[in-house]
């Protein structure tokens, strides 16, 4: 007993400690701790009751060679710097603007790349009071106020992003579940907006504002129940992805204002959502503790991933760690060794290039092309996860790659005897809507699904859905099958057993949250919203295409999860040298990628320079006092009698 208790304590210290460095078969990273950037006084902030940590990046293309920047909030402050990354160390004694606001907090923030200079750029910065702000923080200017009087909406903004590829337009959420377009160049005019609707749906509706001249907002969205947490535009600006306290993904044509497709949390609210580099994929996070990837084409969930132990708060996509390799028709023959070595590669090039690559793969000219995606997450249980999203995840029906990766799978490729087919009639309808996008329907997918770098699931689950169901027959290989077939579904029951189990053991009520904020909720006094609220009962989406069971999809693992930090991580931002996150303490820490780490040379301030160079002054005026060489010599001789009594003793 005592044995056991001690192994527990140990494994809790060695799990409680904070990395510096984790490994990935790329390289090291690596926690550089001359770059770390916070409030100047540098002393962790009380983050009791204050809004999450936000960071923004944008590049001014400065001739000097720092052209980065860098804004982030921690409570009613806003700071705004020169961000020199892996290559020098952090000043923070002269930010290039620093605002603190009273009565209110900063909660998010985004920068517009197009309009971006070295003289000039434009901050969209929303607040807690449901304002929004735009500056120049290099001229220390502030051009607009937006929602000044809170006649447009009350509650707190959740997100705030500039539409791609337009100079003027931006959009913003709040926690009523309203989101609302803006344009810089116009007005919100001195009274409450009125609305007349424009398109509605599902859960979802669009409102114009009716007003004799044109005045903000040009839209109104009324989406799902709840906060709308975040949102984010698809990489060619044509769609957006919205996640919500009620637990929905909603993807829509932000053109055509028509939504293309939902996805529903395991349970609880979904808090982040982003992109793959070539809009093929979502990636959301939320309550459920779980990431969840969900096919754009599909329309479905293809994987969850299973690491953090309490709420995801970001998931992102590291646009330059992807593997693209184009699969060899000959046969290889040589030594593991030989084989990593030819097929290992991974690129790190900007987002663009990402995108060419990973198009290769519908290319009928080129070979076949190996995709792996990488995407992180980071929660409120302070631990940073990494994952890797593999051809055998993304393409079950498919022969195995060769390529070699962290990837276990059993039977994924053929049904054995007795398993269940899924199909399904290729139809808009899938998720309940009639958007009338172009929606491959759901190709045949066995329920012998893998469980990427993991164990697999169980090879003999039978899943019946609406649709048609195919009872596929015995093929050869059947003692083999027979035998992985067991061996499977022992391992995946025993493996699968907490997430199976959780719900029924413990209220949810009874959730480990240590480190979250708490259930925030605002009801909206818009009588519009009426229209659109509909309760959704999620017992009746379990176990559909909207809310797959736990083992009707793979399981992924994360390649490392690392303890990174003291309180709740709140930023996850993949740089092309490095990669950024940030905790609620108001520590934004700079990760340098393998082979990126610089030898930093801290360069001592005047003042520094004066305290050493009277220390030293001090040192020799005490060596010239008689008094002090008297007591060296003194110390020299005793230390020399007790060196030869000891030489004589044992020589």
């Amino acid at each position: 007993m005592l044995i056991s208790k001690m192994a527990a304590e140990g494994g809790g210290k060695e799990m409680n400690e904070i990395k510096t460095q984790f490994t990935t078969r790329e390289g090291v990273y690596k926690l550089l701790t001359h770059s770390e950037y916070s409030r100047p006084n540098r002393v962790p902030f009380n983050s009791q009751g204050s809004n999450p940590v936000k960071v923004s990046f944008v590049n001014v293309n400065d001739q000097s060679g720092n052209g980065d920047r860098i804004c982030f909030n921690v409570g009613r402050e806003l700071y705004f710097y020169i961000y020199k990354g892996v290559r020098k160390a952090a000043d923070l004694s002269k930010p290039i603007d620093k605002r603190i606001y009273k009565g209110t907090q900063p909660t998010c923030h985004d920068f517009n790349h197009l309009t971006a200079t070295a003289e000039s750029v434009s901050l969209l910065v929303g607040f807690s009071a449901g304002q929004v702000q735009l500056i120049d923080p290099i001229k220390k200017e502030t051009s607009k106020l937006f929602n000044e009087e809170r006649l447009i909406d009350k509650s707190r903004v959740t997100c705030v992003k500039w539409v791609p590829g337009s100079e003027s337009l931006f959009l913003v959420s709040h926690a009523s579940g309203n989101m609302y377009l803006y344009n810089v160049e116009h007005t919100c005019g001195t009274t409450a907006p009125h609305y007349q609707l424009l398109k509605q749906g599902e859960n979802y509706s669009v409102h114009t504002c009716k007003s004799k001249s044109t005045r903000n907002p040009l839209l109104k969205w009324t989406v799902g129940e709840g906060a709308l947490n975040e949102f984010a535009f698809s990489p060619d600006g044509k769609f957006l992805a919205c996640v919500s306290q009620d637990g929905f993904l909603r993807v829509f044509n932000f053109d055509a204002v028509e939504l293309h497709g939902t996805m529903k949390s395991y349970f609880g609210g979904l808090l982040c959502v982003c992109w793959s580099p070539d809009g093929k994929y979502i990636v959301a996070g939320g309550e459920d503790d779980l990431v969840t990837v969900w096919s754009f084409l599909d329309c479905r969930v293809i994987a969850r991933g299973h690491g953090h132990k309490s709420w995801v708060s970001v998931v992102a996509f590291d646009h330059y760690t992807t593997s693209v390799e184009e699969s060899d028709p000959m046969e290889f023959s040589g030594s593991d060794e030989d084989f990593q070595d030819q097929m290992i590669h991974f690129g790190r090039d900007r987002a663009n290039s990402t995108q060419s690559r990973l198009s290769k793969r519908n290319s009928t000219d080129s070979r076949p092309v190996s995709v792996t995606y990488r995407f992180g997450s980071v929660g409120q249980d302070t631990q940073l996860c990494l994952w890797d999203l593999t051809e055998d995840i993304l393409f079950p029906h498919l022969p195995l790659s060769r390529t070699r990766t962290h990837t276990n799978v059993m039977n994924a490729t053929s049904p054995p005897a007795g398993a269940t087919l899924i199909t399904n009639a290729s139809s808009n309808t899938t998720n309940g809507n009639n958007s009338g996008a172009n929606t491959p329907g759901i190709n045949s997918v066995s329920t012998t699904l893998p469980r990427s770098n993991s164990l697999p699931h169980s090879a003999g689950t039978t899943t019946t859905t609406a649709n048609n169901t195919n009872k596929a027959g015995s093929g050869g290989g059947i003692g083999s099958g027979m035998m992985d077939s067991a061996i499977a579904t022992g391992v995946s029951k025993f493996a699968t057993l907490s997430l199976h189990d959780r719900k029924e053991r413990h209220h949810e009520k009874d959730h480990k949250r240590n480190h979250s904020m708490g259930h925030i909720s605002s009801k909206s006094s818009d009588k519009l919203n009426l229209l659109t609220k509909t309760k959704t009962d999620p017992a009746k989406t379990l176990g559909t295409l909207l809310c797959p069971r736990m083992e009707d999809v793979p399981l992924l693992e994360p390649l490392i999860c690392k303890k990174i930090a003291h309180e709740r991580l709140t930023v996850l931002i993949f740089l092309e040298d490095c990669l950024v996150t940030a905790c609620q303490e108001g520590f934004i820490c700079t990760w340098a990628r393998p082979g990126k780490v610089v030898r930093l040379i801290v360069i001592p301030k005047p003042s520094q320079l004066s305290q050493w160079n009277s220390s030293i002054a001090t040192i020799f005026l005490l060596l010239k006092n008689p008094a002090t060489q008297s007591l060296m010599l003194l110390f020299t001789l005793q230390a020399l009698q007790v060196f030869l009594f000891l030489f004589f003793i044992f020589f």
